[in-house]
């Protein structure tokens, strides 16, 4: 195995074996030699094959696999769904299942569905519901508190069915960016929903404990509300929830109500799933897709991944007995954007669609061919009797292959997996085969790391760089101009049909987005994950228009991402980092002038004054005192005012300052106002909380010519800074794909 340098850091970081004292004792044909020889059980031809196709980079298994095979931990699969019943108890014997499960190297799937809304009656202790938002919360911290595998922190994924009664909370659960934050969060929506959008017609709001209807919505309205917040920080993703279940394969076992953190994998109450992708970039030959080696990389694929199913200790019994029952596997590929461009086929072109639904179809037919295999040499999956293929049913119409023949081999011999395709985000694993990740198109042909003393290394895409030398136009500079926004759409130094080829993320329209999603999704058991980007500009509209866009073409869910919309950016590369680390280090210079208010706050320390200055840029400054109160407490609250005042300067949000200080206790808490001061940071932050509620200022009509709206033009600068851009292991830049934040140089990843 040929590795890059940032494969190798992320495999030595992440994935090699370490003795007790935390020294690597791998190297990547020891891992691949333990990966394979542990997934082959007693078979060396087994072993010989499942390591030739890693080592050769045709395949790889989702990271719990390569991490945990061969080890104490043995726990091979990435994709979970838990239930939650609508109970204590049932509700926090989910908490502990998911901190099981993110221990061991796991991502977590939820349908808050069942819980009864807020304010719902408990029989048990004569009170009311606080619903499920606030449940939310509690698996939140959870996972805040463990480490999946002890590499990073757990992932989640929470949907709520579009007629639940708290549905309007739960669509605006993370308008504040810094809530839920281990959470991706979906709205089911169901097909009667989507018609009374069309209609524009009311629907039903269905109590879970009562099942009456308890409110009735307009849905267009709800439906606008969805599509306001995806505009302004991509969530809530939507779900077509009757979709997952038209294509259950085992709807007598149970009903389908999430998915996996990415949306890629919908599976059953207490469903497991391993994954693994083919290597697309390497399945070529003589300019053209090498259909025999890929024939031969989807057998071997599935074999190991149906061995993945046995070999894995499952963190729950329940859990091992529905993996076991239904042996989902689901094989998906990455290195498409690398595949196109060797083609020569842009990635936004009909052409490329076409190779899209080609490529997914044979794979997905070969690898039921595979799995009918092992059914006769195995079995058929235990739950077989109870799934749709009893009567040799498939779903798949107009296609080239012959299906036809394929239903009645299944149903004369049975199949070993329940279902067999999907496609996942491949985050770490295409960093280290080399290749594009999933069905992305590339997000930057050009990277920046910036290291020590304001030095610049540059990542350039391996075939653009090829491009640029061998017709004649590569240049240190001009890779770093290309670094400022990682695109050469408009680049006039560049050939057309150059830049024409190598598209990125954010010249391709939503539309080709969508229809490549579309394209594979068609051939794929199980679902597609896939960011629909869109630029800072987009109006609302344009995102209503992706989301019925995407229903009409067939898509299981959508997840949308404005440019821009979080303080998490998407993507700051080259220059536009250098401008955001000089913000985070040097806050703007105070000006000889300010103008503010001061307001008197009753605290049990005594009266507390606070003053709120502004400039021309917005709020930049606190001072306090505290009537004749000296010594320690008046060092404390200088202190205070002057860390409150940098990060002021510094483009921190008002509202980020509050909530660090409000509730904060002291022995003297005392009524004012007809609320409670809980100490002098809890006064200050009353102070604030008063001043942004008044129309943002807080200095009334006398500066409001002065002022004229600032600080909501601070608050608004300080989201499109996008602070957070930053990995926080190596300084790169991040993109945003696949519903997670990623660092292309070191692995680095959150799903949420």
């Amino acid at each position: 195995m040929k590795l890059s340098e940032n494969a190798l850091a992320v495999l030595k970081k992440r994935y090699f074996k370490k003795d007790e004292n935390g020294n690597t004792i791998e190297n990547s044909q020891d891992m691949l030699k333990r990966v394979s020889e542990n997934i082959a059980g007693e078979s060396k031809a087994k072993a010989k094959r499942y390591f030739d196709v890693m080592d050769k980079k045709y395949f790889l298994p989702n990271s719990p696999t390569l991490m945990n095979a061969g080890s104490d931990l043995q726990q091979l699969s990435a994709c979970f769904v838990l239930p939650i019943d609508d109970s204590m108890d049932g509700i926090f014997s989910a908490v502990k299942n998911a901190a099981l499960i993110h221990k061991s190297g796991g991502g977590t799937g939820f349908s808050f569905s069942n819980l009864r809304e807020k304010n719902a009656p408990v029989r048990t202790t004569r009170g009311v519901s606080s619903g499920p938002i606030t449940f939310m919360k509690v698996f939140n911290s959870a996972t805040d508190a463990v480490k999946q595998g002890g590499t990073r922190r757990g992932a989640n994924m929470a949907i709520l069915n579009v007629t639940h009664p708290d549905i309007l909370d739960f669509v605006t659960a993370k308008e504040e960016t810094k809530e839920l934050n281990n959470f991706n969060i979906s709205v089911g929506i169901t097909e009667e929903f989507m018609k009374a959008v069309q209609k524009n017609e009311k629907y039903d709001l269905i109590s879970p404990y009562t099942q009456k209807c308890v409110k009735r919505l307009n849905a267009q309205d709800v439906f606008n509300l969805i599509v306001e917040m995806a505009h302004k920080n991509g969530e809530p993703g939507i779900v077509f929830i009757d979709r997952l279940n038209k294509f259950n394969p085992t709807p007598k076992v149970g009903k389908i109500d999430a998915t996996n953190p990415c949306g890629e994998q919908p599976l059953l109450a207490n469903e497991a799933c391993n994954l693994g992708s083919i290597n697309l970039s390497l399945m070529l030959k003589n300019g053209k897709v090498n259909w025999k080696l890929l024939k031969e990389t989807v057998f071997t694929a599935v074999n190991f991944l149906d061995d993945v199913i046995d070999r894995s200790a499952f963190p729950l019994p329940e859990i091992e007995k529905m993996a076991k029952a239904n042996r989902k596997i689901g094989l998906g590929i990455m290195g498409w954007a690398d595949m196109l461009i060797q083609l020569e086929i842009a990635y936004n072109s009909d052409k490329a669609i076409k190779l899209a639904e080609k490529i997914m179809e044979f794979i997905d037919y070969y690898s039921k061919v595979e799995s009918i295999n092992l059914a006769k040499e195995k079995g058929a999956f235990p739950n077989f009797g109870q799934s749709i293929f009893k009567n040799g049913k498939l779903m798949r119409t107009d296609t080239k292959l012959d299906w036809t023949d394929l239903q009645a081999k299944i149903k004369k011999n049975g199949i070993r997996n329940a279902t067999t395709t999907t496609i996942a985000p491949t985050g770490t694993i295409s960093m280290i085969a080399d290749a594009s990740s999933g069905i992305e198109p590339i997000f930057s042909l050009v990277y920046v790391k910036n290291v020590m003393d304001g030095e610049k290394l540059l990542y350039v895409n391996k075939f653009f760089e090829k491009s640029a030398k061998d017709n004649k136009f590569y240049s240190k500079k001009l890779m770093e101009q290309i670094s400022a926004n990682g695109s050469v759409k408009n680049n006039k130094r560049i050939p057309k049909n150059i830049r024409k080829k190598f598209v990125t993320a954010h010249d391709i329209s939503p539309e080709w987005h969508i229809k490549t999603q579309a394209a594979f999704q068609k051939f794929v058991d199980n679902a597609v994950s896939k960011t629909i980007n869109f630029p800072n500009k987009s109006e609302k509209e344009e995102i209503k228009i992706a989301y019925e866009f995407a229903y009409n073409l067939g898509c299981k869910g959508v997840t949308v991402y404005r440019d821009g919309s979080r303080q998490e950016q998407v993507l700051h590369i080259g220059t536009k980092m250098r401008e955001q680390e000089k913000l985070r280090i040097a806050p703007r210079q105070r000006p000889k002038t300010t103008v503010g208010v001061t307001k008197k706050v009753e605290t049990g320390c005594g009266h507390l004054y606070v003053t709120i200055n502004t400039d021309e840029e917005g709020v930049c400054e606190v001072f306090t005192q505290m009537g004749k109160v000296g010594g320690c407490a008046s060092a404390q609250l200088e202190a205070i005012a002057r860390l409150i005042s940098l990060v002021l300067r510094s483009n921190i949000k008002m509202e980020s300052i509050i909530r660090q200080i409000r509730s904060i206790r002291c022995p003297s808490p005392m009524w004012s106002d007809g609320g409670m001061i809980l100490s002098c940071g809890d006064g200050i932050a009353k102070a604030l909380e008063e001043f942004i509620a008044q129309d943002g200022n807080g200095l009334g009509n006398k500066h409001s010519d002065m002022m004229n709206g600032s600080f909501q033009k601070s608050v608004s600068n300080q989201t499109k800074n996008g602070f957070g851009a930053i990995c926080p292991e190596c300084g790169a830049a991040l993109e945003f794909k696949e519903g997670c934040r990623t660092c292309p140089i070191c692995g680095w990843s959150k799903c949420s």
